[in-house]
């Protein structure tokens, strides 16, 4: 081995061990976002300027219809965004 280089070193990682508190806690639901999640959305921006008819709403569900998306995933990760739901209308105040 040359002077410069080091000896490479492995270290085995042990998997995260779960703590025991008190309190147990609700299991939460966590959503494994699909990759065109972002591309609908920048789709359904593009067409809200674009087109000058029809609700937010209509207009997702469009977009969703024609990438063959599941609405309900969607709305439930996009509730899960915060303030991206209030851009489409999906609660919060105007």
């Amino acid at each position: 081995m040359n002077r410069r280089q080091r000896a490479k070193t492995v270290i085995e990682l042990e998997p995260r061990r779960a703590t025991s508190t008190g309190t147990a806690q609700a299991p939460t639901l966590d959503l494994e976002p699909d990759p065109l999640y972002g591309v609908a959305l920048l789709k359904t921006a593009l067409e809200l300027k674009r087109r000058k008819d029809g609700t937010p709403e209509e207009i997702l569900r469009d977009v969703l219809a024609r990438m063959r998306l599941p609405e309900d995933e969607f709305r439930a990760w996009l509730s899960q965004q915060g303030e991206l739901a209030k851009v489409l209308g999906g609660g919060g105040e105007s």
